[in-house]
């Protein structure tokens, strides 16, 4: 496979997942999740999307570096499915919150898809120091949604 189809997939795949959570998110938004307490650092509805799609284009173009020169080197191949394995987690969240409406097992969840993110952080900077920066403002954003997830949950 060509390297910019690799980008086209790694960036694909990572939209779908968000193309996926968004059919978790997009009815609650305007029904339950509106009806929450929410704390006062809570952005308002129309930031999430395009910070989504900017992050998992970020994710994606990280994925790419590891996958661009093949996956046969060091633990490029374990990293590369770490990182896919971290895309159902990343997606099960908002299924657990939105879907299910668990806002004490969503916070389970986004706590483990925290340090999952730390992990790949890891594991991407020992094959591409690149690849890992480009996961901070994702990780950033994580550590900023598991507080408002927090938040949330002890609110309500």
């Amino acid at each position: 496979m060509s390297k910019f189809l690799k980008l086209v997939f790694s960036i694909a795949i990572c939209q779908v997942i968000g193309i996926i959570s968004g059919v978790a998110t997009r009815e609650s938004v305007t029904t339950w999740y509106q009806e929450l307490t929410k704390p006062s650092f809570n952005p308002p509805n129309y930031i999430f999307a395009p910070v989504w799609i900017i992050l998992y284009t970020l994710m994606g173009i990280s994925l790419f570096l590891i996958w661009k020169d093949g996956l046969d080197k060091n633990n490029s191949k374990f990293a590369f499915y770490f990182f896919i394995f971290h895309l159902v987690i990343n997606g099960l969240w908002s299924f657990v919150f939105f879907w299910w409406q668990s806002l004490m097992f969503s916070f389970f969840v986004i706590t483990i898809l925290w340090i999952i993110i730390i992990i790949i952080i890891y594991l991407f900077y020992k094959l591409n120091k690149l690849s890992s920066i480009l996961l901070i403002p994702y990780l950033l954003w994580v550590s900023y949604a598991s507080i408002l997830n927090y938040y949330i949950w002890r609110l309500n």
